[in-house]
């Protein structure tokens, strides 16, 4: 049987006071997978996943945002699986669950083994993650490398894999991991396909940011460049020079310069740079506006610089992004 045919068991473990896109997010991945696959497969075709929720006990157990969850089954019944995801939320650190997490971990088989946000510290508890790097939720790292000093954390990546081992970073992230899980399991044509089907803008590879770079400066730099950076999203197609964004927040050029790469390691004209081809490309997977009116919408001032920063920064051409990413290509998006 091919593994075209094969249909993997994606078991989501529950429990009170998890993060609730931490375990829908990348269940609907799984989800819309099986069903975008049988419709191109046709009738009389096995689902190539089967998403299971796993409760510590059979009781129904509630989200931080109050979501209910009524379980399939329970960790001493769980049936075999093909992949473990463990979400995070508060309730993963209360040591009742987090005991109850890891002596079920350490017993089980399972091809993959994977946690959203701060589940990590239910695969650390266990031992699964001694010696290898890890990510989680930013705001949790430090946290967790602390408690866990056997494992290094790597609070920017978005997902990290170590052998069969998988962790992601907070929230949103795990939708970024199960794309490329179903990427491993089935070609990135159809983890495309999955993510036009959610609407998500573009599929992440592992080693990018947790977060955009306009809230990486923000979140790096002083309230007034942090004020800064906010204006300058506003005013894209407007003038970004050096000698006006020195003006707009009452310093010398030298002196801005020197805190722009201070907090953020970039010259001013490239952080520029960077927000404008950063819309440019969402405007390219959200509208059908022809390329030279993007450029122009973003503040370059013709559509060969455009293409050219845009090749530098992305690493493909404005077209090739849109015709690869946008969002309406298949079925009746649009």
């Amino acid at each position: 049987m091919t593994s075209a045919r094969l249909t993997r068991r994606i078991g989501f473990i529950g429990f009170p006071l998890f993060n609730a896109l931490d375990l829908t997010g990348p269940m609907d991945v799984f989800t819309a997978a099986a069903e975008l696959e049988l419709e191109r497969a046709g009738p009389g075709r096995r689902p190539v996943y089967e998403a299971v929720v796993i409760g510590l006990d059979s009781a129904p157990f509630r989200a931080e945002s109050r979501l209910t969850i009524v379980p399939d089954t329970t960790l001493a019944d769980a049936p075999p699986l093909d992949t473990i995801i463990v979400p995070g939320g508060c309730g993963v650190r209360e040591p009742a669950t987090l005991t109850a997490l890891a002596q079920w971990l350490r017993g089980r088989r399972a091809r993959r083994i994977a946690s959203v946000c701060t589940g990590a510290y239910a695969l650390a508890e266990a031992g699964l993650l001694d010696g290898c790097v890890v990510s989680t939720h930013w705001r949790h790292a430090q946290a967790l490398a602390a408690r866990y000093p056997q494992l290094a954390v790597d609070a920017d990546a978005i997902f990290l894999r170590t052998g069969h081992i998988y962790t992601s970073a907070g929230i949103s992230a795990g939708i970024d991991l199960a794309l490329a899980l179903v990427a491993e399991d089935h070609g990135p044509a159809l983890a495309l396909q999955v993510a036009r089907e959610l609407v998500v803008h573009v599929k992440r590879d592992g080693g990018q940011r947790q977060y955009s770079a306009p809230l990486a400066f923000q979140t790096a730099a002083g309230d007034r460049l942090g004020e800064l950076a906010a204006w300058m999203l506003r005013h894209l197609d407007g003038d970004l020079s050096l000698e006006r964004l020195a003006e707009r927040c009452s310093l010398s050029r030298r002196q801005l310069s020197r805190r722009f790469r201070e907090a953020f390691g970039l010259a001013p004209a490239q952080y520029v740079e960077r927000l404008r081809v950063d819309e440019a490309r969402q405007r390219l997977v959200e509208s059908r506006t022809p390329v030279d009116r993007i450029a122009s919408a973003v503040g370059f001032r013709s559509v060969d610089v455009f293409r050219r920063a845009f090749a530098r920064q992305i690493g493909i051409a404005p077209a090739r992004y849109r015709a690869l990413f946008r969002v309406g290509e298949f079925g009746n998006k649009e």
